[in-house]
């Protein structure tokens, strides 16, 4: 099983550079339509938030279809580098079942919410498709 993983990290190091990313429609964008910018939510309470999307359908990580490709939700950070996946952590959270809503909580405070769409590999695609970045308050 070692010698297995070996072989594959030497062989994604002998390919080289970035992950390629997934082309995307120009004109497509996703949105964040709930909560809105400027909300105020209860703390100690889990709330709801619903992803749209335009010009682009939804799609599970793994499946490669055109156009398409599943949410991730960005907190409290910025995009992350372009053809390169997505990090996994309490910061960029990924819904690839093809998720349009996800009930999360956080901390009182200021909180930015950003979403934005990752391929089959959870590489954004090119352009990148994101929604403009809203600011929350949890108190």
């Amino acid at each position: 099983m070692r010698a297995l993983l070996v072989s594959f990290a030497l062989t994604a190091l002998l390919a080289g550079g970035p992950a390629h990313a997934t082309d995307a429609p120009a004109d497509a964008y996703c949105y964040i339509g709930w909560p809105n910018d400027g909300q105020v939510l209860s703390a100690g309470k889990p709330f709801r938030v619903w992803f749209g999307l335009r010009h682009m359908g939804v799609a599970p990580k793994g499946v490669a279809i055109a156009n398409t490709g599943h949410h991730h939700l960005l907190i409290d950070t910025d995009l992350p580098p372009a053809g390169q996946p997505i990090p996994n952590d309490r910061n960029h959270l990924h819904y690839g079942a093809g998720e349009t809503e996800a009930m999360i909580e956080l901390p009182p405070g200021k909180h930015t919410l950003q979403l934005l769409m990752g391929d089959e590999n959870h590489v954004p695609h090119t352009p990148p498709v994101t929604s403009k970045k809203i600011t929350i308050t949890v108190k």
